[in-house]
């Protein structure tokens, strides 16, 4: 019995997973999409729909599963918060599943404004999708967004255990979410340059998938014709490490002990905990 709950209670996480970073794809790609496909927005529009489509993710999946929506987050929780081994690689792969259905529907529902701008389905929409070194036309290369990618996430994580730490001065349980969407407003605003800021493999290897499946022969590649898709999958994990380990060392240590809450008053699980 105790062992069908707990298989159930996976199911349910995973399932949250799934969910949350869907909502989250559907408004990331969707915005880029509108905006490369049809003009309709700039920069500015692309960073707070990202934003957004974070808050409303969390807030969908954070009751049942903590709502990381990331692998880098994920992994980054295991390693220095307790988050069980045995759920990374279910969440992660829920993750990109959720990501990968959102920009299916995505891809279906601008298919014909896709056409009429880029007929051959090539490098100057593939960024609808999934991110390219100098979001495709900058002087950067593989390394130069290898690197913006591990800086990138590493302010991600480093932040969001300084948010959802209830030991430091975090904000209540609803209101997290929105204030993490605020930070990747924040990260795509200054830092979107040399990679898109992916700051999440689900994000870019799940819409990479189906860009690929529905007709983007060059998805795995960049501009220059070198083999990208990797980038925006290592360079996260490593980077969530750097900055969460960086919190810990300089933040987290020194923080007093978290106060256990009142009985009779349970506390909302809060975003990102570690469950």
């Amino acid at each position: 019995m105790a062992e069908r709950l707990k298989a159930r209670g996976l199911l349910g996480e995973v399932a949250a997973e799934f969910a949350g970073t869907m909502i989250l794809i559907l408004f990331g790609v969707g915005v880029v999409a509108q905006v490369a496909a049809a003009g309709i927005g700039a920069h500015d529009s692309i960073a707070w729909a990202w934003g957004l489509g974070v808050t409303l993710g969390v807030y969908v999946a954070a009751r049942v599963s903590g709502a990381h929506l990331n692998p880098a987050v994920t992994v980054a929780l295991a390693v220095f918060k307790g988050f069980s081994w045995r759920k990374v690689l279910p969440y992660s792969l829920a993750q990109t599943a959720g990501a990968f259905v959102a920009a299916l529907i995505v891809r279906f529902n601008y298919a014909e404004v896709l056409a009429k701008v880029d007929p051959g389905f090539t490098i100057k929409t593939q960024g609808v999708f999934s991110t390219l070194p100098g979001n495709g036309t900058l002087p950067v290369g593989t390394w130069g967004a290898f690197r913006d990618q591990i800086i990138g996430t590493a302010i991600l994580l480093f932040l969001i255990l300084a948010i959802t730490d209830l030991r430091n001065s975090s904000p209540g349980a609803n209101l997290a979410p929105f204030v993490v969407g605020l930070l990747v407003v924040a990260i795509g605003m200054a830092w979107g340059t040399n990679a898109g800021y992916a700051i999440n493999p689900a994000r870019d290897f799940g819409p990479r998938l189906a860009s690929f499946l529905t007709g983007y022969e060059t998805a795995f590649h960049d501009q220059y014709g070198s083999l990208y898709f990797w980038v925006p999958i290592v360079a996260p994990v490593i980077g969530g490490l750097i900055g969460a380990g960086l919190y810990e060392v300089l933040v987290g240590r020194f923080l007093p002990p978290a106060e256990e809450p009142e009985a009779a008053q349970p506390a909302a699980k809060p975003a990102y905990e570690a469950v």
